[in-house]
């Protein structure tokens, strides 16, 4: 579903809208322009080029772009995350909760219309995860960002606004605001 919604793969019916556009009509080209100009993506393995410093991994997408990234703009989106003074630092020489930091930073430095999040915390200590959820909870409150996220911990998907629950690809129910107890408690339905 999250491959569907990103536009990484196309539907065989209905529709995706992003930033209203109607992506399940759009060219490869077009689709290739919507993923770097509105769409960010965390993926659990946060998928860094080892090769290059948290800042030129940030910097990525605008280059992939065809944007020269201002030093300026990537060190502000590092900032905003957490990590000025790691800038200079290769994956290998940061935590991973620091690594997944740096990945949400290379998504959101395009400023996309939605960002989506695979299992963002799955890789994670429990400590480093509430760090990172407290990230992406400050992001819709502060700046009305949109995240997509696919999570199966009951405890993640409580810090959502709505929780969507999917059981062999269709959608089975829906909470709003839901605490932890009702999360865990809708999943084990269909885990009988």
């Amino acid at each position: 579903m999250l491959h569907c919604a990103a536009g990484l793969e196309r539907v065989t019916s209905g529709e995706v809208r992003i930033a209203g556009q109607d992506i399940t009509r759009a060219s490869d080209t077009e689709l290739t322009r919507l993923r770097r100009t509105d769409v960010g993506f965390v993926f659990q393995s946060f998928n860094l080029i080892e090769s290059l410093s948290a800042e030129q991994n940030v910097a990525m997408p605008l280059r992939l772009a065809g944007r020269r990234p201002g030093r300026r703009q990537v060190r502000e989106v590092l900032a905003s995350v957490g990590l000025a003074d790691r800038a200079r630092h290769r994956p290998r020489e940061l935590s991973g909760g620091q690594q997944q930091r740096v990945a949400i930073a290379r998504a959101m430095v395009t400023r996309p219309s939605v960002l989506f999040a695979d299992e963002p915390t799955g890789a994670l200590d429990s400590r480093s995860a509430r760090s990172v959820l407290g990230m992406l909870r400050s992001m819709v409150d502060a700046s009305g960002q949109t995240i997509v996220m696919v999570t199966h911990d009951p405890a993640v998907a409580a810090g959502a606004d709505r929780v969507l629950f999917l059981h062999d690809g269709r959608l089975v129910d829906r909470l709003d605001r839901p605490t932890i107890r009702q999360v865990a408690e809708r999943l084990a339905r269909w885990e009988e």
